[in-house]
């Protein structure tokens, strides 16, 4: 028997074509990482030799340290910010959770034009200080920047976290350890820790992730890590060869630390010892300090959301007055929009239906290795996707090679995975008995999936195609690498505006990509209790 099935599910094969499709899906999120693999079993020594050298050491000391540095700024941010739209007793902590949230929309390539445009030698905070006698402003570029940038716009993933694990607390904990005479820090230390442990390693690799694999705001700010070397090597050189292995080392590296986050995912297991319901904690009386509260929420909320849509407000005017025209920002639009959605049209019913189906339904490791595949696309930071299907669409599929097939493929390989993820979790509450009660009314096997399971599961479809679509209009470097020439999206035109300094016309796209992700993300959570 080629799968053993789940108890709950009454077949004893899955359907040849489910079969079919979930491994030919697979197959193609794995091709990236395969074609990466066998690049590197050709690389000359030479290759190998110039891998292992100072500069290689160098990137890699630069990557690391912004990961550090990031880290130590999202846990200051994310940690005063969660205890106070839990524990204290500041009004509107509901809408504060919100704001605080909402950078979550921002990708991190229109933080980094935000700041050049604000807060840059030639932005609009030296424009307004000229007057005064300030001539020039300190250098965003670098480090400081980059470290800036994407702190702001990853501290969310840390602070929810954060938020949710606070809110786990039962207050007759705090009136034991108060019993108990321990002092505030020790009820930090010997309580608090304890619980928020789990959600501080979990946001901190996810904010790991994410900034080991930034490609938008390193490149903007001049701040050379790994994506950004890779980018300039491919783009100075012939020889594929050693941007490969760099690509290579840094899919170790992030691979490295989603097996970390599976793991302390897996353990962490926290849980009240006695029954009945949990008591809400007391809040905390601010006083005098609520003014220092709003402020830091206040400041964060505009740093994080406010700043971007204000500075591209006042750039639009600018552009608008001086007679700039918006037609070129609708077709990026147009095109945004169309790829998006058949980059979630694709990854719901080629990749998510097939993929989930099986994971859900029957047991053994086969049954689960296409979604894992799916996982290990989505660990693949979006430049190495990107040059990998670049490297093999020009060598060995030039009929794909610039053309918006292999577009979606690229989307498919980074973000298949959010698709799966919500139609799982809809499968595992359905009843597998109310499906074979449709085979038993002689409906065939497509028959039940559209009749009986689609229309129960329509929640899981949605959400993941809402999650696709999303994250496919954010994308910058698989859309910067793999669009068509002459084929321009929102991200592509504000990149291409921000490295040549020409603000305006970054302006009206930055504006139309917040717009639609704010409305993305307001539809996908409008029915949580936040």
């Amino acid at each position: 028997m080629w799968l053993r099935p789940q108890i709950r599910s009454g077949r004893s094969r899955p359907p040849v074509g489910i079969v079919l499709l979930s491994v030919f899906a697979a197959s193609l999120l794995l091709l990236p990482m395969g074609y990466l693999l066998f690049r590197a079993t050709g690389v000359e020594s030479g290759v190998w030799r110039e891998l292992w050298s100072a500069s290689t050491g160098r990137i890699l000391g630069r990557s690391l340290m912004l990961v550090i540095g990031v880290n130590a700024c999202v846990w200051l941010l994310s940690l005063p910010l969660a205890w106070l739209v839990v524990f204290s007793d500041l009004p509107g902590r509901r809408v504060w959770t919100v704001l605080v949230a909402t950078p979550l929309v921002v990708p991190s390539y229109i933080g980094a034009f935000v700041l050049i445009a604000m807060y840059g030698p030639r932005g609009l905070l030296q424009q307004w200080l000229e007057p005064l006698g300030v001539e020039r402003l300190p250098s965003l570029y670098g480090y400081p920047g980059a470290l800036i940038a994407i702190t702001l716009f990853t501290y969310p993933y840390l602070f929810l976290g954060l938020r949710s694990a606070m809110l786990s607390l039962d207050q007759s904990w705090l009136d034991a350890a108060r019993t108990l005479g321990q002092s505030g820090w020790k009820t930090f230390a010997n309580l608090l820790l304890p619980v928020l442990r789990p959600a501080l390693a979990a946001g901190s690799i996810l904010v790991s992730l994410y900034t080991l694999s930034d490609f938008g705001a390193v490149a903007l700010l001049r701040y050379t890590t790994f994506t950004h070397a890779i980018y300039l090597y491919w783009q100075s050189s012939l020889d594929v060869s050693a941007a490969a292995l760099l690509m290579l080392v840094l899919v170790i590296l992030t691979l490295v630390l989603m097996g970390l986050e599976f793991a302390l995912r897996g353990r962490a297991r926290i849980a009240r010892t006695h029954a009945g319901t949990s008591r809400a904690v007391t809040p905390v009386r601010l006083g005098r300090w609520k003014y220092a509260a709003w402020l830091l929420l206040g400041g964060t909320v505009f740093m994080g959301m406010g700043n971007p849509i204000v500075v591209s407000v006042i750039w639009l005017a600018k552009g608008l007055a001086a007679g700039a025209s918006l037609q070129p920002v609708w077709q990026a639009a147009a095109n945004s929009l169309l790829v998006s959605l058949l980059a979630a049209v694709t990854a719901v019913l080629v990749f998510a239906v097939p993929t989930a189906y099986l994971a859900e339904r029957y047991r053994g490791l086969r049954a689960r290795l296409p979604a894992r595949a799916a996982y290990i696309g989505f660990g693949m930071p979006g430049i190495a996707v990107a040059l990998s299907l670049v490297f093999f669409g020009a060598r060995h599929a030039p009929w794909v090679y610039q053309t918006v097939y292999l577009l979606i493929l690229g989307y498919m390989v980074r973000y298949a995975t959010l698709a799966i993820g919500p139609l799982r979790t809809q499968l595992s509450r359905i009843n597998p008995r109310m499906e074979e009660a449709g085979r038993l009314l002689g409906l065939s096997e497509i028959r039940v999936l559209g009749r009986v399971t689609a229309p129960v599961a329509r929640g899981g479809l949605l959400t993941g195609a809402a999650l696709v679509f999303l994250t496919t209009m954010k994308e910058l470097p698989v859309t910067l690498l793999l669009a068509p020439t002459g084929f321009n999206t929102l991200a592509t035109r504000i990149w291409s505006a921000t490295e040549e300094a020409f603000y305006v016309r970054a302006a009206a796209p930055t504006l139309i990509l917040l717009l639609v992700s704010a409305l993305g993300i307001a539809a996908i959570f409008s029915g949580e209790d936040v």
